[in-house]
């Protein structure tokens, strides 16, 4: 079956929308639950944390190992959870992948067992005395205060969060997905239930079945395992922050005991995913800095020899083009000049029709192999429900291949410096 034909169904339930993708390409089939609020500082602790919770068991199966055991049983169904930022949206991801019916020897109806365990998951936790578990909610906290710890530990991470904060100073964007360790440790078993509480009758719900799946069936239990939700008071709707226009380019040095400086630079594009111009804008960051045939790659890396790696990443629905450099400290000056010598190369035209088609190449390439998993296909389908705008995987590569020399330099002149953050080692000078 063609990739890019996959037919996406979609029914709006009370409280819920269901995407139905039914699909004889994947080898497991699979129930995605996005659950989408706005990210703020009063919340964003409690959210990176309650998908944890949730997986360490339910009211029938109230401990991680009971529910390990249930989804053993299940011909090793997997459970998983994520939280990410989309723009200045905060999305909570819990994922149920099980075997293809088909490929059992005996009649199981694993995916609607599938369906029921994902809400019982959701709407029916193990609680204790009106709260989550004091030990599970402690356990859980020490968990994710140490994944906040390892990103100060990994310099490149911690200099794209830095770099963010102080573009962003202002915006939601400036918060990461996972909150500080002082608000992980205030929260208390009873506050992160209450919010729980909170979500369910307020958050945008968005559940993805992807697989060789009897699609009305599917929709019917659903409908009849997810009714919770359509007591729901509404969703907020809510929409990301356009970004400022720049006076003056925020210039910020920070010092520690670190033996390679992190040299990352932060630009806004004017672009996200739901304009017209968002696809031009894909295939400018992938000539500017996306791939190794990349301006940056060979002049700032290869000719240069400037940085140990030299990069740039385009955030799709807040609009920001990320570089990202490993430097020795005393050729910051010279790597911050060529960085934007390069941008500017992108401004006057300065690239092949080869380069644009190899770009071009890689992005479609990328595109499909994401595609290729299904949940890199609700991921990519998804970003079309967070930023309100149609555009499906077949059409995209379309757009891509639309894509003109004058498109990729009029979106290049759109595009401002921000912010320019070094971390570097002490007492070093530039």
């Amino acid at each position: 079956m063609d990739l890019i034909q996959l037919e996406e169904r979609i029914q709006e339930l009370k409280g819920l929308t269901v995407h139905t993708v039914r699909t004889d390409k994947y080898k497991t089939n699979s129930l995605i639950l996005m659950m989408r609020a706005p990210l703020t500082k009063e919340t964003v602790a409690m959210r990176a944390l309650l998908p944890h919770i949730l997986q360490n068991g339910t009211a029938n199966s109230p401990t991680r190992k009971q529910l390990r055991e249930r989804l053993d049983d299940m011909y090793g169904a997997m459970l998983a959870t994520d939280v990410q930022k989309k723009g200045e949206e905060h999305v909570i991801t819990i994922r149920l992948d099980v075997a293809n019916e088909r490929f059992l020897s005996d009649t199981t109806p694993l995916f609607e067992q599938a369906i029921s365990l994902l809400a019982e998951v959701v709407f029916q936790p193990h609680v204790e005395n009106g709260a989550f578990s004091n030990n599970v909610v402690e356990s859980e906290k020490r968990s994710l205060k140490q994944r906040i710890q390892s990103v100060y530990d990994d310099k490149m991470r911690y200099a794209n969060v830095r770099v963010t904060e102080e573009m962003c100073k202002d915006e939601p964007f400036a918060l990461t997905a996972f909150g500080t360790e002082e608000e992980v440790e205030a929260i208390t078993s009873q506050s992160i239930y209450d919010y729980y509480q909170e979500i369910l009758s307020s958050d945008q719900f968005d559940l993805y079945m992807v697989g060789a799946i009897d699609a009305q069936q599917a929709e019917t239990i659903v409908g009849e395992k997810f009714q919770q939700l359509s007591t729901k008071t509404g969703a907020s709707s809510f929409q990301t922050s356009s970004s400022p226009e720049i006076k003056d380019i925020h210039v910020v040095d920070e010092e520690q005991d670190v033996k390679q400086g992190k040299l990352h630079m932060g630009f806004r594009t004017y672009t996200t995913y739901a304009d017209q111009d968002y696809v031009a804008m894909q295939v400018c960051n992938g000539l500017y800095g996306a791939f190794s045939h990349s301006k940056l790659f060979i002049n700032v890396r290869e000719k240069e020899s400037l940085a140990y790696y030299a990069a740039s990443r385009f955030e799709s629905h807040k609009g920001i083009m990320m570089v990202m450099s490993g430097i020795e400290f005393s050729k910051y000056d010279r790597a911050v000049e060529i960085i934007k010598e390069q941008f500017e190369a992108m401004k006057q035209g300065d690239f092949t029709d080869a380069e644009v088609e190899q770009t071009k190449a890689m992005l479609k390439n990328q595109l499909l192999e994401t595609a290729d998993v299904a949940r890199g296909f609700v991921e990519l389908s998804y970003h079309q429900v967070v930023s309100g705008k149609k555009r499906s995987i077949d059409e995209w590569l379309q757009e891509i291949d639309a894509v003109t020399k004058e498109d990729i330099v009029r979106v290049a002149g759109k595009v401002q410096l921000d912010t320019i953050y070094f971390l570097k080692g002490k007492e070093e000078i530039k």
